[in-house]
């Protein structure tokens, strides 16, 4: 059974998280909740962790050396119970490792470690990845998270005064999302006005990856706020949403689902990391509500 986790910072901003996944399920500034409320109607994720891969596998499995491995989208860190390390008022550590469970699907040794903590009209993130063991690890991490939409007045509809605005102009198209969430080598355009991506619910059939991206930071702005997500060691990003569902997805990854056209081994994936045995990688994200 999931337990859930509140925390709190001195001016009153909480957030709650679920040992379920290590996921924040509530993040509320001055009263007012700014993460989606997971409504199955839509979409029943607030704002998962996805590890050991981001997005989809080539048939739905990984191999290692001669064997293959089941792994469904995003990996299986969203859905295996973290146990708590370390609780305060503002903060708590959550843990997930190895076992038979998760090496049925990925044959390695590894460390998931996830600390949040909340401050005033903030909530921050540091993620470690550790190698216990004495091969290299191969991985990916993301983080997935959902904010209501419209959140700050406005309206969802085009012209209804909600954009995405990234700290650097980025490339105005991105690989299309083929069957099963597969990459494909072609691209979709992106109407992108320098940093700016205006948002129109028409717009989303499946995500827009940026990869390689030059910004750090992105904002999802409104029209008398905004929502700023900072990223620490992310460099691929995306923004997804369904054209009917009242919230926007700003998510941050190492790494992106399998092209099409890949059949190899796990530590060939393009832009999967290999940890070396006994290292240990940081990763951070910080959200921010900006009035």
């Amino acid at each position: 059974m999931s337990t859930r986790i509140e925390l709190r910072a001195a001016d009153g901003t909480t957030a709650t998280l679920a040992t379920h996944g290590a996921e924040p399920v509530s993040w509320r500034v001055g009263g007012t909740q700014y993460l989606w409320s997971g409504d199955p109607a839509h979409w029943n994720r607030h704002a998962p962790w996805l590890f050991p891969v981001v997005g989809a596998s080539a048939s739905g499995q990984v191999k290692v050396g001669s064997e293959s491995y089941p792994m469904g989208q995003h990996g299986f860190a969203r859905d295996l119970p973290f146990t708590v390390v370390e609780q305060s008022v503002d903060a708590v550590t959550l843990r997930l490792t190895d076992g038979p469970e998760t090496r049925a699907h990925y044959p390695f040794a590894f460390r998931l470690d996830v600390t949040a903590r909340v401050r005033p009209a903030a909530l921050d993130f540091d993620v470690t990845v550790a190698n216990p063991g004495d091969t290299p690890l191969p991985y990916a991490l993301g983080f997935h998270p959902a904010f209501p939409w419209p959140f700050a007045g406005g309206t969802r509809a085009k012209d209804g005064g909600y954009a995405v605005v990234f700290e650097h102009p980025e490339q105005p198209f991105a690989p299309q999302v083929g069957p099963g969430g597969l990459l494909l080598r072609a691209e979709q355009p992106i109407p992108l006005s320098g940093d700016t991506l205006p948002l129109d619910p028409a717009l989303f059939t499946e995500a827009f990856v940026f990869r390689n991206a030059r910004s750090r930071a992105m904002r999802f702005t409104g029209p008398d706020k905004a929502i700023r997500m900072d990223m620490a060691d992310f460099p691929h990003l995306a923004v997804w949403t369904k054209p009917t569902a009242p919230f926007l997805s700003l998510e941050c990854w190492t790494g992106y689902a399998d092209w099409a056209d890949f059949s190899g081994d796990l530590t060939e994936r393009d832009s999967q990391r290999l940890l070396p045995p006994g290292a240990e990688a940081r990763h951070g994200v910080r959200l921010t509500l900006d009035v």
